[in-house]
């Protein structure tokens, strides 16, 4: 046949999403095309993909907010405190049984499900999550991971169609996912920025980079943080002063972004 020039051609949502996934695979912020590949029909603030190993060791593959580096920062302190030995999807992963093939199941938690009142402020409280809305796998091979997307109070509840469009599209999501794994197996943990944070700073200067990093001014952090504006300024200093920074541009710089500003599972 005669090669037929292609103009603009009209896909389905379905198409979309696969290649939209396709392009995330491999790529450093994995989570953050994740994000933006749902979008359309499951928006979320934060995603986070974290994958428990046969000999139970848990590995933070790829985290990403809609503003700011906040997940990324939860998920350092999230496996500093041990809250992966605790977090419901990495429990409940640990008992299941291998099968001969990939088993996989849609499951849902709101904040106030988390028993651990520190563990609830740190991944929830402080980043104003209402709830997560998790894809749960474990492959023929005893490998598990569950890659889990969040919503603040500024997102409506997750719902039944939620719930069927995960289901729905769950084998989808799983391949790109154990792809991504397989061809970039680098953990998050690895990253210089992050275990400078993990390392060099106390919590509250934490605290105050990651309101940095999601855009907010000393004074708006020290709202967030219940402090006062000279107190957010004294964690500022000293969090920069630690990590041998002197300025935001410098913050930017060191991360990597540049100077410019109810938990029942359903088997899918």
């Amino acid at each position: 046949m005669k090669p037929l020039k292609l103009g603009h051609v009209q896909t389905s949502a379905e198409a979309e999403l696969a290649t939209a996934l396709m392009a995330a695979i491999g790529t450093a912020d994995f989570a953050a095309r994740l994000l933006s590949a749902v979008e359309p029909s499951l928006p979320a603030s934060h995603c986070t993909v974290f994958a428990l190993r046969s000999s139970g060791r848990v590995e933070a593959i790829s985290s990403a907010s809609v503003i700011g580096e906040a997940a990324t920062l939860t998920a350092v302190e999230y496996m500093r405190m041990g809250f992966d030995q605790q977090d419901s999807n990495m429990v409940w992963l640990a008992k299941r049984k291998p099968g001969k093939k990939t088993q996989m199941w849609v499951a849902h938690q709101f904040s106030d499900e988390v028993a651990n009142e520190a563990y609830r402020l740190l991944c929830y409280g402080e980043n104003g999550i209402r709830e997560r809305l998790s894809l749960r796998v474990v492959w023929p091979d005893g490998y598990r991971f569950a890659v889990s997307f969040y919503r603040n109070f500024s997102f409506p509840d997750f719902g039944e169609p939620d719930f069927d469009w995960m289901a729905r599209h769950s084998s989808l999501l799983c391949a790109a996912v154990m792809r991504h794994i397989q061809i970039a197996p680098r953990p998050v943990l690895d990253i210089p920025l992050e275990a400078q944070l993990t390392t060099k700073l106390s919590g509250r200067e934490r605290q105050i980079v990651a309101h940095i990093l999601a855009g907010l001014t000393t004074k708006e952090a020290a709202h967030e943080m219940g402090i006062s504006a000279t107190t957010a300024l004294t964690y500022r200093y000293r969090a920069f002063q630690h990590l041998g920074i002197r300025s935001h541009r410098e913050l930017m710089v060191l991360l990597g972004t540049g100077a410019t500003s109810s938990d029942r599972p359903r088997k899918a």
